[in-house]
């Protein structure tokens, strides 16, 4: 599910800021995202930095960009989950297990790229409210389907969606993946599947009042 960003090469028909996003990706990954330059990302690019800021108006904004170019293309593999034509409660399990190894593997494999999204949490920036309002829109339509269907049972919708949220935040939430980086990835799966077997029995039995 992991996009990759980076390109060192221009592709055919490739965009001026898609080539930036793709080069300050690589330099994330090389130089740690304190340590990288529109300068340096200009240069390689063939271009002035002044012609960097036409695209981006800060070394913030770009890194804020690269991050949401790897948060699209996951929020959009999420959606083909949620739209999928399978049950209610298969398609929940499949998006927040989908959604918290995604985010468990790049705070493994690629840890600058996963800090710059980390920071962007802790910060209460706009990639990172856009984010959670994407997921908590595809939990609502799949919970929306599973109460219409009869495979969950809840008397709020809202609080069955507090439900799910509240009870994966350790598996969703940024802050809380890059603490659980250290622990055995078996033992987190593991207290991953059981999380989501209550919420499940919980949504089913119409224990959400």
């Amino acid at each position: 599910m992991a996009p990759t960003l980076t390109r060192a090469a221009p592709a055919a028909g490739e965009t001026i800021d898609a080539r930036l996003l793709a080069i300050a990706a690589d330099h994330i990954r090389r130089f740690g995202r304190r340590r990288i330059t529109v300068v340096g990302i200009a240069e390689e690019a063939g271009m002035s930095h002044a012609n960097v800021y036409r695209y981006f108006p800060s070394k913030a904004d770009l890194v804020d960009a690269v991050t949401t170019a790897w948060l699209r293309t996951l929020e959009a593999d999420l959606a083909d989950i949620a739209g999928a034509p399978d049950p209610a409660d298969d398609k929940l399990e499949r998006i927040v297990l989908g959604l918290a190894r995604e985010l468990r593997e790049q705070a493994e494999a690629e840890p600058e790229l996963f800090a710059a999204f980390t920071e962007a949490f802790e910060a209460n920036r706009g990639v990172a409210r856009k984010h959670r309002i994407r997921v908590r829109n595809l939990i609502d339509r799949v919970l929306e389907e599973g109460l219409s269907v009869g495979a969950f049972e809840a008397s709020d919708k809202d609080r069955a969606i507090a439900l799910v949220l509240d009870c994966m935040h350790r598996f969703l939430n940024p802050l809380s993946v890059r603490q659980d980086v250290a622990m055995p990835r078996g033992t987190l799966d593991q207290r991953l599947a059981s999380a989501m077997r209550v919420v499940l029995r919980a949504l089913a039995n119409g224990l959400i009042r």
